[in-house]
């Protein structure tokens, strides 16, 4: 398609992305022009007519100098890597819209900030992570939850669990779960129900995470690793309060950085971190991230780690820590721009609101950061009013963007300046499992599925399709470097597939069980094609398998692993029968 004359908005279609001329010291800018069709959460980014470009008076305004106002998330700001200073300070930026409800992932979500708090607009965002669940709070007659004494985290004594029948390996004796497994399926190795007595709207579980042969989950004031093989409970670390906050994944040797609450009255914080070895259990160093003024929310922390570095973002401040010593390797940043959220793995990257003289046109910005010394590498600035919403893949780096019920997705080369827009079909529409849905302050901002990507290609799955008599979707394929869809493969008849990442150069995904059809692994190729099963779970317990509630899978060496993304139940007996996690293998 041509390409729109210089100074002249753009007619729509798709174009090569622009690039700031050479020694230009401005952060990269400027998408493929036509691009930017920001849409509805779960609606394909891109699409037309409903959407299009942000019809507001205006938009495509010459800036001064040689850099043009681009539609959609992409617009260029004055300045090297800072938009000047203006007059009127409003910063910290509303980040996400909207009252935490209980449950959410991030924090406390009672500690409600008056002046952050815009209203129902958030109920926009809870369209793509995963669900809507509404906690119930059990009756005046259910047993209460008892304030542990606050003091040092310390692993169990007890080396076993008492998980469903109380004998501590993991599984029901009332059922042989294999009994009706078929040729071709793998096996129930374990199944676990909850055993803690949890507060009246429940608690979020965070992992789980497979480390060497154990596999961890952490929940309200615990963190427990189980046996890859049986389930049996390996070790457990008793936590003095709440357990608040965890990385998407640990370091490469299992360790992790957790968030717990300095207290255990409704006025505590996440503001305590707990270093812990995965692989064993036990407790490291243990520190308490100071409060840097009335706007650092300390209830509202996601946690990240690259290398050896944990960051702990939240709204109006940052730190981070070297994760083998816990000392402190950078804080605050310097300039108008501070991070509220991080991305972790082979990269850091960090996303930042700058203050502005408007808070309702918040201005963002994403970094790749020097995990040791926190210095920015580059800078990337969208247009004015687009917030960074998740990053779904570090390396390559794909960013979702949200301005009020607008998504865009983009992708950034290495150095910072834009690669594509991401363009789908009319018709598609996505919605990637981001987790809690009521995670709305203080939510990681990586730790997706639903997506996955390799160097020069990503992949989506579509919302499931309920036109039919079952319920199915498919993946689709963008290539990185124009932003089009490559192709498009449909999920087995009548199943849901969803990516889990990439292994062996293949696309990893989840098939979800359905209706006497259990669920299972798979792989697609990079080309497309047909999914072909890996690990096939059976059918005689698909009902099992669809039981759990906002559910995070993981595989790791021929092992699938189910773990309920939050456990909750309206009475004390209701708890104690809600499965928790489900292993399956060969």
């Amino acid at each position: 398609m041509t390409q729109p004359p210089s100074q002249q908005p753009p007619q729509g279609g798709f174009g090569a992305p622009q690039e700031p001329p050479q020694g230009s010291p401005q952060p990269p800018q400027g998408p493929p022009p036509g691009y930017g069709s920001p849409q509805t959460p779960g609606q394909a980014p891109g699409q037309a007519p409903g959407y299009g470009y942000p019809q507001q008076p205006g938009p495509y305004n010459q800036q001064p100098g040689p850099y043009n106002q681009q539609p959609g998330p992409y617009g260029q700001q004055p300045g090297p890597y800072g938009q000047p200073t203006q007059p009127g300070y409003g910063y910290p930026q509303q980040q996400y819209p909207g009252a935490p409800a209980p449950g959410q992932g991030g924090g406390n979500s009672s500690k409600r900030k008056p002046a952050l708090i815009v209203g129902a607009a958030a109920v926009a965002l809870l369209v793509i992570g995963g669900g809507i669940f509404i906690a119930t709070s059990g009756s005046d007659n259910d047993k209460k939850p008892v304030a542990e004494k606050s003091g040092d985290a310390r692993p169990s004594s007890s080396p076993s669990v008492n998980e469903g029948n109380g004998n501590g390996d993991g599984r029901e004796t009332d059922d042989d779960l294999n009994a009706g497994r078929k040729e071709g399926e793998a096996k129930v190795l374990w199944l676990q129900k909850n055993d803690v007595d949890l507060p009246g709207n429940g608690a979020d579980v965070y992992g789980p995470w497979v480390v060497g042969d154990t596999v961890v989950k952490g929940m309200y004031r615990s963190i427990s690793g189980y046996s890859v093989a049986d389930g049996k409970q390996k070790w457990t670390l008793k936590l003095p309060a709440d357990l608040c906050a965890a990385p998407s994944q640990p370091t490469t040797d299992g360790k992790i950085v957790i968030g717990v609450e300095n207290g255990t009255t409704d006025k505590a914080d996440c503001a305590d971190l707990q270093m812990i070895d995965l692989n064993t259990g036990k407790a490291g160093w243990k520190r308490s991230v100071k409060q840097n003024g009335i706007w650092d929310m300390m209830s509202d922390v996601s946690l990240a780690i690259s290398g050896d570095t944990v960051t702990v973002g939240r709204t109006g401040n940052s730190n981070a820590y070297r994760v083998s010593d816990g000392k402190e390797l950078f804080g605050k940043q310097p300039g108008n721009c501070q991070p509220f959220a991080f991305a972790g793995g082979p990269k850091l990257i960090a996303a930042s609101s700058c203050r502005t003289d408007d808070v309702d046109n918040p201005q963002h910005q994403i970094q790749e950061l020097d995990p040791v010394t926190g210095k920015p590498r580059w800078t990337y600035r969208p247009k004015r009013g687009w917030e960074i919403d998740r990053v779904f893949s570090v390396s390559p780096l794909v960013v979702s963007l949200k301005k009020d019920k607008e998504w865009s997705v983009l992708s950034l080369k290495e150095n910072g300046s834009l690669r594509s827009g991401l363009v789908s079909d009319k018709g598609d529409k996505f919605a990637p499992d981001c987790g809690n849905a009521f995670a709305v302050f203080g939510k990681s901002l990586d730790g997706c599925t639903g997506v996955a990507a390799d160097a020069n290609t990503f992949y989506m799955s579509t919302t499931p399709d309920s036109s039919g008599i079952t319920d199915t979707n498919k993946v689709v394929a963008f290539n990185l470097n124009t932003g089009k869809s490559k192709w498009k493969a449909a999920a087995p008849a009548g199943r849901v597939v969803k990516p889990l990442r990439m292994e062996g150069g293949n696309v990893l995904l989840y098939v979800k069980a359905g209706y006497n059809k259990g669920g299972g692994i798979a792989t697609l190729a990079p080309t497309g094609g047909t999914p072909q099963m890996v690990l096939r779970h059976p059918v005689s317990t698909a009902e099992i398998e669809n039981s759990f509630y906002n559910s995070k899978i993981v595989y790791a060496d021929g092992r699938s692993f189910i773990a309920s993304g939050r456990i909750s139940a309206s009475n004390d007996e209701e708890e104690l029968k809600t499965k928790t996690m489900m292993a399956f293998g060969n």
